[in-house]
């Protein structure tokens, strides 16, 4: 029987070419597109079904575990970064609880222990911290995170939107994390946050997520700052906009129309409200559709990636999900531009890739600069992850040989696919949050691209995605 099945497996190999590795120092991309979405998973601790034989996966963190240990745990694991630099660079993996209670967590890689690894650094209820969504490693070395969570637009004021810098990520224990609401500049714009992102000059791109809303980019007085509160101290905050602004989801040439003078204060006109606490801040929702500060209307814009081209231009991809699209956002040209939508070719069948591709939310770059793009869809019936193959590196995907290939897909009924994250110090190596099951088991996966002894994989090539074969590799 275990002949028949390796024979198996070598012919679902062979019956198609897989897509070739660009270059030696990432396996990611060397893989055979899935042709569809994984059906429910019987162990939820191997839920994800894998475009490669070679990918492997394991379970490094879950939320019942955790909160064994007596740790505070509100569930809804989001979007993970880690220690970029500094002392014991990529050890740390970070996290935010997107729930009404927030809260963030830190995961140990260095630690074998799975009982151990795992710390709630802020607990739930912190500063009413709710919504927990953005990760990102600061220039200067501590985590941002943020609330998805504005007011209704009907309302005067809001507590919500806020900005908020770990300063001891590393170092803290229990509860201890050191949580500091950063206001963007002086006048403290509030949106619903999700993708944050610092570029080359160390310019910072925010966005507020939801239908008719707006990319946002904030220039500070102080780029090469050594802290937080200097960062955010003073700076000029802007809007994007398109054209002439009146246009949904243009593409052509772009403008950032300033909301705030170069030190940071709301400019005259823009829409100032009073928050529950006393604080003046920026309506960041309701400002960018005042004439004099009209920005490009987006479609629930969520999260931000930065990747850089091989002419050497610095692009900005936008995950924008009512409408399915990805932009690039080409920060030389001034330019803006599709990347990928519906109309984008499937690799696995040569057709457009039609409502394969549903609700884009999340992205990610590997080593070699390959973008990801992860749907925000139910576990176990049709959420993905695509790998968007752009051969030249262009930024676009629209040469010979370019489009989209479904890497991966989720089978926990209930969850989505978050926060997928490639590690800079290892580029075989992956980590993905099952957000959110029905099971309430939150979980942190580590993914492989070449293969880990007593890890798991399941491949999901054309025959054994129909004969539903599933292995664990010895």
């Amino acid at each position: 029987m275990q002949a028949f099945k390796l024979t198996l497996v070598a012919a679902a190999v062979a019956s198609a070419l897989p897509l070739s590795a660009q270059a030696a120092d990432t396996l990611f991309d060397n893989f055979t597109p899935l042709t569809s979405s994984a059906g429910p998973t019987a162990n939820e601790a191997a839920p994800i079904t894998l475009s490669s034989p070679n990918f492997t996966q394991v379970s490094i963190a879950d939320r019942n575990n955790h909160l064994a240990q007596g740790q505070g745990d509100s569930g809804s694991w989001d979007m993970i970064t880690a220690n970029e630099t500094g002392l014991d660079a990529g050890r740390y993996l970070f996290m935010p609880y997107e729930t009404a209670t927030g809260g963030v967590q830190r995961i140990d890689l260095w630690d074998t222990n799975y009982n151990t690894r795992t710390t709630t650094i802020v607990a739930p209820g912190t500063q009413n911290f709710v919504a927990g969504d953005a990760s990102r490693w600061t220039p200067w070395g501590t985590y941002l995170t943020a609330e998805e969570s504005w007011s209704d637009p009907a309302e005067t004021a809001s507590q919500y939107g806020r900005l908020f810098e770990v300063t001891n990520p590393t170092t803290a224990g229990v509860d201890g994390g050191d949580f500091v609401h950063r206001k963007i500049g002086p006048a403290d714009i509030r949106v619903s946050h999700e993708g944050l992102a610092f570029d080359k000059n160390n310019n910072f791109y925010f966005i507020d997520e939801r239908n008719d809303s707006h990319i946002f980019k904030f220039t500070s007085s102080n780029p090469n700052a050594t802290n937080g509160a200097d960062f955010f101290g003073a700076g000029l905050t802007s809007v994007l906009r398109v054209g002439d602004g009146t246009v949904q989801e243009a593409t052509g040439n772009y403008n950032w129309i300033a909301l705030t003078d170069l030190a940071g204060a709301a400019l005259a006109g823009t829409v100032v409200k009073t928050d529950p606490n006393g604080l003046t801040v920026l309506d960041g929702r309701a400002t960018p559709n005042v004439g004099a500060f009209l920005g490009t209307d987006f479609d629930r814009p969520e999260d931000l990636e930065i990747h850089t081209l091989a002419n050497g231009d610095e692009v900005l991809y936008v995950a924008t999900t009512t409408n399915h699209n990805v932009f690039a956002l080409n920060l030389d040209k001034d330019e803006i531009n599709l990347f990928a939508s519906r109309n984008t070719k499937d690799l696995a069948t040569g057709n457009a890739v039609g409502n394969g591709l549903s609700n884009p939310d999340n992205l990610a770059v590997d080593s070699e600069g390959n973008i990801y793009i992860i749907e925000d869809r139910n576990g176990g019936v049709d959420d993905d992850i695509w790998f968007a193959k752009d051969l030249n590196h262009d930024g676009d995907l629209l040469d010979e040989g370019e489009g989209l290939g479904r890497w991966a897909s989720n089978g926990t009924p209930g969850s989505e696919f978050t926060g997928l994250y490639f590690d800079k110090f290892d580029p075989n190596t992956a980590y993905v949050n099952i957000q959110h099951p029905s099971s309430g088991n939150d979980r942190t996966m580590k993914i492989n691209a070449v293969p880990v002894p007593g890890a798991v994989w399941m491949f999901g090539s054309a025959l054994l995605g129909m004969m539903g074969l599933r292995r664990r590799k010895a």
